[in-house]
């Protein structure tokens, strides 16, 4: 099992927590901060001191006081964690529950585990940790049915365009002017129709506002 861990969360109780499930499973060497500078700086000297940390779990929203923070978010930690130490397990562990900014952490950012705070995460955890020491992702139970309904339809480039400019208020007559004046291509009316039709079909969505407020809830836009 791990031997060090790095916990970075703002939250006493989520510590707590965190902390007790990681002592169920036999690990002692803990460590926990509450920003995400201290987070950077206490596994820039772990790797100093030829001790790096084995895993590190992360919130992703630290809420700002009167120390002011260099990194602002658990993202921002993440990356500058793995420019340190490319090969660092990293558990993000937050009550965000966007699949699209959850889908991000693993493809860009390469993370190891995704637990929602939520019912039974302590169970999560538990389950979490163990699948990383032996090699796999995990993500949350809750969260795999939300991931497998917005991957249903791949977003392009131009899906996102197109979504952006109807939650901006631009009217599905004026997208192609606005196409053309960036050389975006396709930028015909049809092909915008098309796509719009195609998302709205394999979403079981019938009107345009249904599809730009879900691709807001799901944080694709």
């Amino acid at each position: 099992m791990f031997k060090r861990v790095l916990i970075a969360e703002d939250h006493e109780i989520a510590n707590i927590s965190v902390v007790k499930t990681l002592k169920e499973l036999g690990i002692a060497g803990t460590d926990y901060v509450y920003y995400c500078d201290d987070a950077l700086t206490w596994i820039q000297k772990a790797n100093q001191n030829g001790q790096p940390y084995d895993l590190l779990i992360t919130d992703l929203s630290f809420e700002e006081d009167h120390h002011q923070q260099k990194i602002p978010d658990g993202s921002s930690l993440i990356q500058a964690a793995k420019l340190i130490q490319p090969y660092l397990k990293v558990l993000v562990f937050s009550g965000e529950n966007k699949p699209a900014i959850i889908d991000t952490l693993f493809k860009e950012l390469d993370i190891d585990a995704y637990v929602r705070k939520a019912r039974h995460d302590a169970q999560h955890l538990n389950q979490a940790i163990n699948a990383i020491y032996n090699g796999k992702k995990f993500l949350s139970p809750d969260l795999k049915l939300s991931l497998k309904e917005k991957n249903s339809h791949n977003f392009t480039d131009f899906d996102i365009t197109v979504i952006s400019l109807l939650a901006q208020g631009t009217l599905q007559k004026d997208i192609p002017l606005y196409l053309q004046q960036k050389n975006i291509k396709p930028s015909g009316l049809s092909s915008v129709e098309k796509r719009l039709n195609l998302m709205k079909e394999v979403l079981d969505f019938s009107k345009n506002e249904q599809l730009v407020l879900y691709c807001k809830d799901m944080g694709i836009i």
